[in-house]
């Protein structure tokens, strides 16, 4: 029988309040795989209420044991790792290499920051004050909540997650309405470890959901990963009710080829930047900024490559590139591609849905290369998300930093050269959170994460991930014994 998910609220499963529920599609035959619960509002508030009950106690829980359950919950992620990544490929059309690889990249988050419970340190800090220690603290918000994307539900479920429990924070999480089921499946994975009811918590739903939850005053801070135009919504709401929000809001990433670069890696390093994950990842480079002397060679190795890239069912562990993640993203691509052919870029290879055998059902849209693309059409301004290349000709350093950086977005980037100084300028020329130096798509939990720009703002990853869910508090302790004038008090 098909699965309906209910929504998990204070250690307990329940159905929606108003009983609704959505479909989850499965992008590659259009099969309706499983229900998901449409949390009404007052889900949304019995949630955060929960949170707000157990957070006293969670955020006084000794580290120790803290890093005992999320290790515990890393366990049963690695444990369950090939169950998972089936129904993240079913849920969104990810190819089962890259959901495979992303759930085992789940449990090291989860160990990492495991082992960052017991390491947030204060400070006692010389002042100016005679008789007077000054003290430097870290705690918790309280209550957070992390909304995540369709195109990796786990993987930045736990850009969040396991650092802002280890720093003693309850989550409240809310993921995209359409691919829901693995992180309600983690969910399950936590209840089993045993955090404290209330401590983990998933409401599922559209728009109104989230509203419901980022509105709400007793949510102390807000992650979103998404698009620009919802990230500023959600800063708004948190402004509103003047809570932190830290946004990861995608890019239009500039992957810089030179003409002394090792040319084969730096093909294998643009085919991956865009083709992986079938193009919809925030750090795709879907800007190829390719050096005059060798970009004739390089579109034409590209465009025989794409063409040999292996599409079918994304479960299936021979298939290269799966499909667009629902209805709604296939008919942006598809749009994109027109634009780019009326705005006189120059089509290569690619362009269209994609058909053939075992395609026939699925949203799949072919490897698609433009080339002798300006950097002011649309193509190249707009995050397309999808397989889609816009390959760019520049003549020296000074043009490829500017068109990098002329750009609303500022997430990542790539420089190929076998010129170490060429490398070290451009890594500091071009402005994005995160800049690759001869390969593509590397990550790490060891460092931070993050944005510029439109990309939005605040860290995920490393000693900056954990930091994000920590305030500073200062104490200063009198140990003089003396009754001072209250009036000779410095201020």
């Amino acid at each position: 029988m098909m699965q309906t998910y209910q929504l998990f609220i204070d250690g307990k499963w329940r159905p929606a309040a108003g009983g609704e529920t959505l479909p989850a599609v499965n992008p590659y035959n259009q099969e309706v795989h499983a229900r998901i619960s449409v949390a009404a509002c007052s889900d949304v508030a019995d949630a955060v209420e929960a949170a707000r009950r157990a957070a006293p106690a969670w955020g006084r829980t000794l580290p120790g044991a803290r890093a005992s359950l999320l290790n515990r919950l890393a366990d049963l992620i690695e444990g369950d790792a090939d169950r998972l990544a089936l129904l993240e490929t079913t849920d969104n059309g990810k190819v089962i290499r890259e959901t495979s690889n992303q759930m085992g990249y789940a449990a090291r988050l989860f160990r990492y920051y495991a082992s960052w419970a017991d390491k947030v340190t204060g400070d006692v800090v010389p002042l100016d004050v005679a008789d007077t220690a000054g003290l430097v603290v870290h705690e918790p918000f309280g209550v957070v909540a992390c909304i995540t994307a369709w195109n990796s539900p786990v993987a930045i479920l736990c850009n969040t997650m396991p650092a802002a429990l280890a720093a003693g924070n309850c989550v409240i999480a809310k993921p995209s309405e359409h691919a829901s089921v693995t992180t309600l499946e983690i969910a399950r994975l936590a209840e089993k470890a045993g955090f404290p009811a209330g401590v983990f918590q998933v409401v599922t739903g559209a728009g109104d959901t989230g509203a419901a939850l980022t509105s709400d005053p007793r949510v102390d801070k807000i992650s979103f990963t998404g698009s620009p135009g919802i990230g500023r919504a959600i800063a708004a709401a948190g402004a509103a009710n003047l809570k932190p929000v830290c946004l990861e809001l995608g890019g239009k990433s500039p992957n810089i080829v030179f003409d002394d670069c090792d040319f084969d890696r730096a093909l294998i390093g643009a085919l991956a930047g865009i083709f992986g994950a079938t193009g919809q990842t925030c750090i795709a480079g879907s800007r190829l900024l390719v050096q005059r002397g060798i970009y004739d060679r390089m579109v034409e190795g590209l465009a025989a490559r794409a063409g040999q890239i292996v599409m079918g069912d994304p479960r299936l562990a021979a298939t290269e590139m799966g499909t667009a993640a629902n209805e709604p993203q296939f008919n942006k691509i598809l749009s994109f591609i027109d634009a780019a052919r009326s705005d006189g870029a120059r089509l290569v290879t690619g362009g269209a849905r994609a058909d053939g055998p075992g395609l026939e059902k699925g949203f799949f849209v072919q490897p698609t290369i433009f080339a002798d693309v300006r950097n002011d059409m649309m193509v190249a301004r707009e995050e397309v998300f999808g397989p889609v290349l816009s390959i760019i000709p520049f003549a020296d350093e000074e043009e490829a930093v500017s068109i990098a950086n002329d750009t609303a977005y500022g997430l990542a980037s790539g420089v190929w050269s076998k010129n170490i100084d060429r490398c070290m300028r451009m890594m500091r020329a071009v402005r994005s959170g995160v800049v690759w130096v001869n390969t593509y798509r590397q990550a790490a939990p060891q460092v931070p994460f993050g944005g510029m720009k439109d990309s939005g703002y605040g860290r995920v990853r490393g000693a900056a991930g954990i930091m994000e869910w920590l305030q500073t508090k200062t104490v200063f302790i009198d140990y003089s014994g003396d009754r001072r004038d209250p009036f000779s008090m410095k201020f």
